[in-house]
């Protein structure tokens, strides 16, 4: 009797785990399916900026083009100084943002997630109606241009920028959630200060947080493109999505307008429009893409650091 129990209980744990295999497969497979629809559009913008612009008139738009050609990456390399010098821009821009960013926000959320800080509900209340209330752009605009005297500034494309409410909220979530209280008042017992709880065993301890909320704001400061259009007038100081935008315009405004010359409307007929504007955004979105994979070691780095020892 004690043999076929035996036997039943190794049947059933054969069972479950090849339902569990196939569980497995079957969710594996779902989720395959969603980042491949993730990834596809892109390799299909890729594909077309790699077609010959003639050809895409011709059999429009394919995955697998007719004909390989670089007219758009061809056509930006005319404005290479200018390129390389607006991504300069927006790589310090993104990179000293972001810092600033992180920071601001962190040393804001950590102050109100903390009951020993008497002006915490305050504060909350403050950045939450900052999130779902705004002064509109004029305001905005006065602020920048008069109050602060940044127009025509590299700082007008970072200081408008450098608190997100939503990004308070969130860490402040984060912190009351996973900062045991055991661990700070430990620290403070043995004599630290709160700078020196923050930095040494706070941050630490909130890497997957953090790593979230910079890559929000990496994305944020490089994907912008509105404050150049407001404050920005020096060429030299263009964010690298606003020139792609200005040329991108250019060429629009130049098909539209063309006149009767037949040498003018060679010229524009031999503008890689669709390629063209493919290959901008390749090249706007590559440089971002790339980093991405870099802040996987965070979260999974974050997760594995620090913890109430009992």
């Amino acid at each position: 009797m004690a043999k076929s129990k035996i036997k039943k209980e190794k049947v059933d744990n054969v069972g479950i785990h090849s339902f569990s295999k196939k569980a497995d497969l079957f969710f594996s497979s779902i989720v395959g399916l969603v980042a491949l629809s993730c990834i596809l559009p892109f390799i299909f913008v890729v594909m077309i900026s790699l077609t010959d612009e003639q050809s895409l008139a011709i059999h429009g738009f394919q995955f697998w083009p007719a004909k390989f050609g670089a007219d758009g990456y061809l056509f930006l390399v005319q404005f290479k100084d200018k390129i390389l010098q607006a991504l300069f821009i927006t790589l310090f821009v993104t990179i000293v943002g972001t810092a600033c960013n992180v920071f601001i926000t962190t040393t804001y959320a950590y102050a109100i997630s903390r009951r020993t800080f008497k002006y915490r509900n305050f504060f909350t209340v403050f950045a939450l109606l900052s999130m779902l209330f705004s002064a509109g752009m004029v305001p905005g605009y006065i602020v920048t241009t008069q109050l602060l005297h940044l127009g025509d500034t590299v700082g007008a494309l970072i200081i408008p920028m450098l608190l997100s409410p939503f990004n308070i909220i969130l860490m402040r979530t984060f912190f009351k959630r996973t900062i045991p209280e055991a661990i700070l008042e430990s620290a403070r017992i043995d004599g630290a200060s709160e700078t020196r709880i923050f930095f040494q065993i706070c941050l630490p301890l909130s890497l997957p947080g953090i790593a979230t909320i910079s890559l929000f704001t990496a994305l944020g400061f490089w994907n912008d493109w509105f404050n150049a259009l407001l404050y920005i007038k020096s060429e030299n100081l263009y964010p690298l999505q606003y020139l792609l935008m200005q040329i991108q315009n250019n060429m629009d405004y130049i098909s539209k307008s063309v006149g009767a010359s037949s040498q003018i409307a060679g010229a524009v007929q031999s503008l890689p429009k669709e390629t063209g504007r493919m290959a901008m955004v390749v090249v706007a979105t590559v440089p971002i893409a790339i980093l991405y994979p870099f802040f996987q070691r965070y979260f999974v780095k974050g997760l594995t650091i620090g913890g109430v020892k009992e």
